[in-house]
């Protein structure tokens, strides 16, 4: 076997292997810094069987991202609810949100794709800011900073320096989504592998974990643009 399996290698600073396999079944390996290439190879082979069956999984319930038209009656997604998207002519602002109804100025409509992302942005800080403080002190932990990222398949990851950084297309989903994003991540501050021992402190900071994982893994493809 060679290394044409391997879509990415991600080096960081943890102390072991792992893998991912991508929502399109590509391939991708998490690895200490100084792992060789042909240590990772062979780590690769030996789980070939794993790889194989996930790979299967994952591309029998793939689906791309959804793409957006912004026109009247389409539906976006905040906290799990969609919101219909009306465009009108007598608006105040470029985009207004209210009873679940997304208001964007006809005159705007070049501009659709920036404003909605700069209103989802902005929720995500203010939603997570809060939703993370919450479960800080549950957990006992502190964090230096919070970031709100572009990533369109990592929701949520945890920095060597305390940081927390979040997608901020996480906040389209349910807030259990988005709690369990946050109780993951706030875990890695004290464990930063998938150990066992990691996922029974996940367990004790959010016991329906199991299934806003599985939520994550079947409706991923809608929290995208």
């Amino acid at each position: 076997m060679d290394k044409g399996l391997i879509k990415q290698i991600i080096r960081s600073n943890r102390r072991t292997l792992a893998l991912q396999i991508a929502p399109d079944a590509s391939l991708i390996v998490r690895a200490p810094k100084k792992v060789s290439e042909a240590t990772i190879v062979t780590f690769v082979q030996k789980k070939i069987k794993w790889i194989l069956h996930h790979q299967k999984l994952a591309r029998e319930s793939y689906r791309p991202s959804v793409k957006r038209e912004f026109v009247d009656g389409e539906g976006f997604l905040y906290l799990g609810e969609w919101h219909k998207l009306f465009v009108i002519q007598d608006v105040t602002q470029p985009l207004v949100v209210n009873e679940k109804k997304f208001l964007l100025s006809a005159s705007f409509l070049p501009d659709a794709k920036q404003l909605f992302e700069q209103w989802y942005r902005k929720q995500a800080y203010e939603v997570i800011k809060d939703r993370v403080r919450l479960y800080t002190e549950t957990a006992g932990v502190s964090f230096k900073r919070i970031t709100i990222t572009g990533a369109r398949k990592r929701w949520g990851s945890c920095g060597p320096k305390k940081t927390l950084n979040f997608s901020w297309r996480l906040i389209m989903a349910p807030i259990k989504v988005v709690d369990y994003v946050i109780a993951h991540e706030l875990v890695h501050l004290m464990e930063r592998n998938h150990s066992r021992k990691f996922w029974e402190k996940v367990r004790l900071l959010f016991p329906d974990y199991q299934h806003a994982e599985k939520w994550l893994k079947a409706n991923s493809w809608l929290l995208n643009f």
